[in-house]
């Protein structure tokens, strides 16, 4: 069985977070996946966002917050959700759930098939897109794509879809490599895993527009453009550098990477991997919770175990 973790990031989510919960409540996956956990990285809010995934995480053992004071970018709290995610496969998705739940149905195959880095996509012809974004996002999206293909060479036809899952031995890897927080860091994470010699593979989805989306295209898109700018740099003068020591269990994929010292500025990797729940500087110790799933006669299983 495959087990998985659930990432998501928020930033002041008050007013999106039932909806979420109810999503995560009702959800259904196919039986061949376990889902282990669900992390929620509090990046840096304001409001009530960490106090009602504490409430909730009273009722529902494997709901997990990472909490920091400081908004650090989602890039930064997606990459710190991913280095504490214990499954198999790590999913992230953002909070709006843009992407029903039941899609993780879709990834299966790849997952089986033991494919790193599995990208949900909205944009090669294949996808259903309930509800579309204004026609001057979905021009300047494309524009996005393209310029970001050309600059970085991935061959990707969704950068930004917040559905993506992340086997361990690529998390692990990619992630104390990234250096982007901001919102080309979707961008970053795949040129990487290409450069490094992990498996791809898309896969379309079903996505709903969310008409109260936070992102500001006019501070977004001059930072989008500078991250783009800063990645290929890094690539090409700087390049990334890797230390295999901290990566003993992959020693496999050493031909395929150039290692040095790891930059002091890169997220360092979590080695109290057991001990990362904070809740507001509280560090606390994962609860252990037991597994209560309602089969029924279809290759479902309620994920109600949420429950403990």
């Amino acid at each position: 069985m495959i087990t998985v973790s659930f990432i998501i990031p928020v930033y002041n989510e008050e007013k999106r977070l039932a909806k979420t919960f109810t999503a995560l409540r009702t959800m259904r996956v196919p039986c061949e996946i376990r889902l282990t956990e669900v992390i929620f990285v509090n990046d840096g809010s304001t409001d009530t966002t960490a106090s009602m995934i504490k409430e909730f995480s009273k009722h529902n053992k494997r709901v997990r917050l990472i909490s920091y004071k400081q908004n650090q970018g989602k890039g930064y709290a997606v990459r710190q959700g991913m280095l504490a995610a214990t499954g198999d496969y790590a999913f992230f998705f953002d909070a709006d759930m843009s992407t029903p739940l039941a899609q993780i149905k879709k990834f299966l195959p790849h997952m089986e098939n033991h494919i790193d880095v599995i990208i949900g996509t909205r944009k090669n012809g294949e996808s259903t897109v309930i509800r579309h974004q204004p026609l001057y996002r979905e021009w300047i999206g494309k524009c996005f794509t393209k310029l970001t293909r050309f600059i970085l060479q991935v061959d990707v036809t969704d950068f930004t879809c917040g559905f993506k899952a992340f086997s361990k031995s690529a998390r692990l890897i990619v992630f104390p490599c990234s250096t982007v927080n901001g919102w080309g860091f979707d961008a970053e994470i795949l040129f990487l895993t290409k450069i490094m010699g992990f498996t791809m593979a898309e896969k379309a989805v079903t996505w709903t527009n969310d008409e109260n989306t936070k992102v500001n295209l006019a501070r977004a898109i001059p930072q989008t453009l500078q991250d783009l700018i800063r990645i290929h740099w890094t690539h090409t003068i700087k390049r990334y550098s890797f230390h295999l020591s901290r990566f003993p269990l992959f020693g496999d994929h050493v031909p395929l990477y150039q290692f040095g010292k790891l930059s002091s500025h890169l997220n360092p990797y979590l080695v109290e991997r057991k001990e990362y729940h904070l809740l507001e500087g509280e560090l606390l110790h994962p609860s252990p919770s037991s597994t209560s799933v309602e089969v029924d006669r279809r290759e479902w299983v309620s994920i109600l175990s949420l429950r403990s």
